[in-house]
C-alpha cells in the first residue's frame, strides 16, 4: 500500500466532513453509529492544510531571510 500525499489525504479529511454535515448518524436497533467525529476532522483538516501549504509553499507567510549581508 502506497503512502497517500497530504493532498490526498486533505481530500480524505475534507470529503469525511462532507459526510457528516449531510448526516452521517444512523440509528440501528436502537443504537446510534457516528461514522466519524467532526472535532477531530476539523483539527486534522488544519493540521493537513498547514502541511500541505508548507510543502506546497503557499502558506500565505511570507519568509524572510534573516542573514547577514557581506560586502567582497
Amino acid at each position: 500500500m502506497a503512502i497517500k500525499t497530504t493532498l490526498e489525504q486533505l481530500e480524505e479529511v475534507q470529503d469525511a466532513i462532507s459526510r457528516i454535515m449531510t448526516g452521517q448518524d444512523v440509528t440501528v436497533d436502537g443504537k446510534r453509529l457516528r461514522y466519524a467525529d467532526l472535532d477531530i476532522l476539523n483539527r486534522r483538516e488544519q493540521m493537513l492544510l498547514a502541511r500541505y501549504r508548507a510543502e506546497t509553499g503557499s502558506g500565505g507567510v511570507p519568509a524572510f531571510n534573516t542573514g547577514i549581508m557581506r560586502h567582497a
